[in-house]
């Protein structure tokens, strides 16, 4: 059976004896809107628990939008111009008004990627800066009950109106993306965001749990103190089509999208597998490996210990975190890197701790644009010419009556073995 999976900005297909595969976990198929602006418009026009943008704004007033970055997929190109218009009826004008790229701890945006999330015409007229988390000019605004002392962008913290958008979707330790989160990480210092992925290790800390998360509380009470006056976020189907808007209130209207994302790509599967091809979903899920490994979690849910795990992700911008690099190269273990992890948190760590922890259980393949001494030397990956070549590797370790599943886009993607 041919089975085509997200590669890069295209799709790849590989040939499964149709004996072995017994699934292939993907979103649930729904549609996305008809006309992509009026969906924005109405959740606009009915926002949860709050007033209108038009009625929140005033003439004068300066106004800050976080958009998310490069890595995301977010369509900010249709979000911001809607979100104009409103504050455009507020009297708000051009010059007050900026748009912040939620980089967190990732590189600032480049001019063609700013271009391409925002549009020519949005990105001409308004202002726009890449968050750095390193700036020496951020405000302290307080510290969280967690002790995350949470200092943030300067422009942001000196608006009369905050606006956050985004897209809601799964997240392997914040339990979901969206909301609160384009505040912590998005805009706040290296030191708040260490603090609050160090939690990552506590067990609640997982995709598609909120309840005695702390990473996600610590989140939502960072973005509370910023005192956001609403958000724009989106939950879209796996083409990246926006299935429905939600406006309004900070938490009440990312609460109501994570109810959507639960019913679109929280995914119940019988049994395990022996092996298990996944794909991050593509562009820009696959932008790097450090982003990639949402995938290989997702991968990870519904995998046999012993088995092998075959990951297809471009990663044309190579490993994507310096930090993840030197962990690697530097420490032998699990548990090395734990006792790190506990003494200093370092971002980028995490990602390497989370590859060390699932190689102890299962083999892993990388089909990517990566050097291979790169993979194998240092990120202890195999690594494959093609999808093909790993899977008939693959059942030479496990077998040739091996189980087989398929995850294309597991990034967003949550497997859940039934009980």
């Amino acid at each position: 059976m041919k089975v085509k999976i997200p590669y890069g900005e295209k799709e790849i297909v590989i040939e499964i004896p149709s004996k072995n595969l017994v699934g292939i976990v993907e979103p649930k198929r729904v549609k996305g809107v008809k006309n992509s602006e009026l969906e924005i418009e109405r959740a606009l026009k009915n926002p949860t628990s709050c007033d209108r943008l038009k009625d929140l704004a005033f003439k004068g007033g300066r106004v800050a939008i976080i958009v998310d970055d490069h890595t995301r997929s977010a369509p900010s190109g249709i979000m911001v111009p809607k979100i104009v218009k409103e504050l455009k009826e507020a009297g708000i004008e051009k010059r007050d008004i900026t748009i912040i790229f939620a980089c967190g701890i990732h590189r600032p945006v480049k001019p063609e990627e700013a271009k391409r999330i925002l549009g020519e015409r949005i990105l001409t007229e308004f202002k726009s800066l890449s968050h750095n988390c390193y700036a020496k000019d951020l405000v302290y605004i307080g510290k969280t009950r967690f002790g995350t002392k949470v200092s943030i962008n300067r422009v942001f913290a000196e608006s009369d109106i905050k606006i956050l958008t985004g897209d809601v979707e799964l997240h392997y330790y914040a339990g979901y993306g969206g909301g609160r989160k384009s505040v912590l990480p998005g805009i706040s210092s290296k030191e708040a965001i260490q603090q609050n992925h160090s939690m990552m290790l506590h067990p609640n800390a997982k995709m598609g749990i909120l309840d005695g998360n702390p990473v996600h509380e610590d989140m939502m009470e960072a973005a509370k103190m910023t005192n956001v006056d609403f958000i724009l976020n989106v939950v879209m189907n796996s083409k990246k089509e926006i299935v429905k808007a939600f406006a309004g209130d900070l938490k009440e209207a990312f609460l109501n999208g994570v109810k959507l994302v639960d019913e679109i790509y929280k995914v119940p599967v019988k049994r395990k597998a022996d092996i298990v091809i996944v794909s991050p979903g593509g562009y820009p899920h696959d932008i790097d490996l450090y982003q990639a490994y949402k995938g290989m979690y997702s991968a990870l849910e519904i995998l046999r210990e012993g088995g092998v795990m075959i990951v297809a992700a471009e990663c044309k911008d190579g490993h994507g975190n310096q930090i993840f690099y030197e962990c690697m190269k530097k420490y032998k273990n699990v548990n090395e890197m734990e006792a790190e992890i506990k003494k200093e948190f370092k971002l980028g760590g995490h990602k390497a701790y989370y590859i060390m922890k699932a190689l102890e259980k299962v083999d892993i393949i990388l089909l990517s644009k990566m050097p291979r001494e790169l993979v194998t030397e240092v990120f202890r990956l195999e690594a494959t010419n093609s999808l093909d070549d790993a899977l008939k590797e693959a059942f030479k370790r496990v077998g040739s009556d091996a189980e087989v599943m398929v995850i294309t886009h597991g990034n967003i993607t949550l497997p859940v073995v039934e009980k």
